[in-house]
């Protein structure tokens, strides 16, 4: 057998037993927790599906994930409103895309699309919002997980505030450092974090569209911050409210997550570096300028079109004959 072959063999064994390792059980989720027996974890055999009320797409980007993947996916075959599951892969080199083609398997409402290589998060949801069938979008980072009710919640405020674009949910920050979590300032912070990371983004499809999704500038795939530029943009044309009270998204701490590095410089304990603040400001202003130029042309032609297909009433017999 050529060499090639073999080794293309050999990988695709390698993959194979690691995706066996990581769904050996339950998929690595706590079966009993869920409710729903093991052996119909992501399958429709045994149990009644999942009805979707109002249809939500969610969009999962996903970089070298397989570890929290199945949790994340879990948490959206949980919610009856999720109709549609995008997974992009951005260039894994581990079994996240099969993982996903796995879990496929058993409910049609998943799909995956695969990058041909990593060029960050932006850029990976912006191209799964173009292949979202729904008016709702959400998303939902490979690393967090939708808490029970979280997209009835949403949808639920989207149906009675019809004017409103979009709505945040509360995050649950799990097992991050306690010199942030006791912090007397944290619950501000946390606030303030919770209306910007997309995990907590239910948005109307149309809003999203006329934004032009997240900002894909360079800078952002370096130190992060397209989600802070896109809230920006959000609240300015649009309102960003945030539904509180109780969290419904979960974010599990992991060594290097961004939200660590927000919490410890909005909270006093990092310095930030001086020339990516002025980078991060710059780009955001330029995607908020850009956004807001764009909106305002839409508004202008939606307002032209209204005028122009007005029908402008008859005269009257009475007021053709006073003439």
């Amino acid at each position: 057998m050529p060499f090639m072959r073999r080794r293309k063999l050999y990988d695709a064994r390698q993959k194979r037993a690691r995706v066996a390792e990581l769904t050996r059980g339950d998929f690595g989720m706590n079966v009993a927790a869920s409710g729903i027996p093991s052996a119909a974890l992501f399958s429709t055999a045994g149990w009644a599906p999942f009805r979707s009320m109002t249809p939500i797409s969610i969009i999962i980007p996903c970089y070298n994930a397989a570890p929290t993947l199945a949790r994340a996916l879990q948490s959206c075959l949980n919610q009856p409103e999720a109709a549609q599951i995008i997974v992009v892969d951005d260039g894994s080199s581990d079994a996240s895309a099969d993982m996903v083609t796995y879990c496929a398997s058993f409910d049609p409402r998943v799909s995956l699309l695969s990058m041909p290589c990593n060029g960050g998060a932006a850029r990976a949801r912006n191209w799964g919002a173009l292949h979202a069938s729904h008016d709702l979008l959400a998303f939902l980072d490979a690393d967090d997980e939708y808490l029970p009710g979280a997209l009835a919640a949403a949808a639920d405020f989207l149906a009675r505030n019809p004017a409103d674009m979009a709505v945040r949910l509360d995050v649950e920050y799990a097992g991050f450092p306690t010199d942030l979590t006791t912090h007397p300032d944290f619950a501000a912070h946390s606030a303030t974090l919770s209306n910007t990371v997309p995990s907590s983004l239910i948005i109307r499809r149309a809003a999203f569209a006329a934004l032009g999704g997240f900002p894909m500038d360079p800078v952002f795939q370096r130190i992060g911050g397209e989600d802070g530029a896109f809230s920006w943009a959000l609240r300015e044309m649009f309102g960003n409210r945030r539904l509180d009270g109780r969290p419904r998204v979960r974010m599990h701490y992991h060594p290097g997550i961004h939200a660590e590095r927000y919490f410890r410089i909005a909270l006093g304990l990092q310095r930030p570096d001086p020339a990516d603040v002025a980078d991060a400001f710059h780009f955001s202003k330029r995607f908020v300028d850009r956004a807001r130029a764009g909106v305002d042309q839409l508004r202008a032609a939606f307002v032209a079109n209204v005028k122009a297909t007005q029908t402008i009433p008859a005269p009257s017999a009475t007021s053709a004959n006073a003439s």
